[in-house]
């Protein structure tokens, strides 16, 4: 959210990619969640669209030097507090 948040109170009118710079598939991203999650839940695969990105590891050079910011949390860290904050949404 503080990448977010510095882009937005920032003057930058062109793209600034807030990402996680460590490259993984997204198919270990999908296992990664469901073994968080756990239960019964299958992956899907479906085709590609044509324009889908072969590399996803967004380069933050900008976010570093025009925001002052990179990734203060990991990616698994990150999905545990989010899977943690959306498990107490549903339980109120």
């Amino acid at each position: 959210m503080d990448g977010i948040y510095k882009l937005l109170m920032s003057d930058e009118v062109n793209p600034v990619n807030i990402g996680n710079p460590q490259e993984i598939t997204i198919k270990e991203f999908a296992e990664e969640v469901k073994r968080l999650i756990g239960g019964e839940s299958k992956i899907v695969y479906k085709t590609l669209p044509t324009d889908d990105p072969k590399v996803r590891r967004p380069d933050i050079t900008r976010a570093k030097t025009i925001l002052g910011w990179e990734p203060k949390v990991e990616r698994a860290e990150g999905l545990k507090i989010t899977l943690d904050y959306f498990k107490n949404k549903v339980k109120k």
